[in-house]
């Protein structure tokens, strides 16, 4: 990971917190959703904003594999949150 690619993550990250509080989420939503955030991040080394399909379909059937159901769903769940909140972030 480059420091352009950390520092790009970092603020894109610091923006979707943002919005998450702004959207009156309790704090164990958004700690959930954070967590979610940074897992897919360091699956893919931080460079989230050109993510296929094909891409996160293989990230999250591997997160069934060591995960509960529970972490795959919040972390869907926080992912598509970034994506509606951050409109600099869309998947390929």
């Amino acid at each position: 990971m480059t420091t352009d690619t950390a520092t790009h993550f970092d603020r894109q990250y610091q923006t979707d917190l943002k919005h998450l509080k702004l959207k009156g989420l309790r704090p164990k939503t958004i700690d959930a959703y954070a967590r979610a955030i940074r897992r897919v991040g360091a699956y893919f080394d931080h460079q989230i904003d050109a993510l296929t399909e094909a891409q996160l379909t293989d990230y999250f059937t591997d997160l069934i594999g060591s995960h509960s159901w529970t972490t795959v769903k919040l972390d869907l769940y926080g992912f598509k949150s970034m994506f509606c909140a951050s409109p600099g972030w869309r998947p390929a």
